[in-house]
Order: C-alpha cells, then sequence, then structure tokens
C-alpha cells in the first residue's frame, strides 16, 4: 500500500463517517402512518388551539411538518410573516381570511391555501364560530442547514 492509496483510504472513510453522521442526526425517517384524529391532543393556547401531528424527516424531504390550528373567531395566530419553506393550509370548518399576493381573501370549508416561499402571508378567522385548518409544511434536503 502506498502512501497515495492510504491518504485516498482516509478521505473516504472521513467522508463516509460525515455522510453517516449527518444522516443520523436528521432522526428516524418518517415511513408510512396514519394520524388518527382521535389521538391528536389538542393544546390550548392564546388564540385558540394547536394538535401536532409530526415534525420529522422524510425519505424525501429533511422535516415534514403537520400541525392543526383551531382559531377562535376574530383571533390571528401572528402577524403576516414570510419563511423560506412552502405551506400548505386545508380549511377544515369556519371561514378564514388569508393575505395571498399581497390580497386578502375569504375562503370556507374545503378550500386549499399555497403560501410560497419567502412571501408575505397570514390567516385570521373572520367568522362567529372556531375555525379549523391543517397546516403541511415541508423543508427540501439542504434549507434546514441554510437558516
Amino acid at each position: 500500500m502506498t502512501r497515495r492509496d492510504l491518504v485516498v483510504a482516509l478521505i473516504a472513510v472521513s467522508l463516509t463517517l460525515s455522510a453517516v453522521a449527518a444522516t443520523s442526526a436528521r432522526g428516524p425517517v418518517l415511513g408510512s402512518t396514519i394520524f388518527d384524529w382521535n389521538s391528536l391532543t389538542a393544546v390550548a393556547n392564546q388564540t385558540g388551539a394547536v394538535r401536532k401531528v409530526v415534525q420529522q424527516p422524510t425519505a424525501t424531504l429533511d422535516e415534514l411538518e403537520i400541525h392543526i390550528t383551531t382559531l377562535n373567531p376574530g383571533a390571528t395566530p401572528h402577524a403576516p410573516h414570510q419563511h423560506p419553506d412552502e405551506e400548505l393550509l386545508i380549511v377544515k370548518e369556519g371561514t378564514v381570511e388569508s393575505l395571498v399576493n399581497g390580497e386578502l381573501k375569504r375562503v370556507g370549508p374545503g378550500s386549499i391555501i399555497f403560501q410560497a416561499a419567502n412571501q408575505l402571508h397570514s390567516i385570521r378567522n373572520v367568522g362567529s364560530v372556531p375555525a379549523i385548518y391543517h397546516v403541511i409544511k415541508w423543508n427540501s434536503p439542504g434549507m434546514l442547514k441554510a437558516r
């Protein structure tokens, strides 16, 4: 074995160990599963409640986050904001007003709101009953490192 062979072998081992460490640092990869509504616990907050479903890597994403928000009438969970990840909101119950492309739009049950990366957005319950919506966010490979 030459000195060159030893250096190449050490580089290969180093790269392999780095890849293994990066993969194991992500945590367990989410496989196919069911999230039963009846097993999701609502945790009350100032604007209603939240049910945390999952926040975990998948085979193709650094992170998949799903939660379900219950928003009291007139409430908003936060001021208009933006972030590098994209998200879908699926309205289950109630009427919400969402800031999309600089315009406020009202939508009800069954509606889907897509919030693109780095675009200002918000949501507010404009109805007289609690609004419930599902939030699905994801981070593509490398996005969590960029934060």
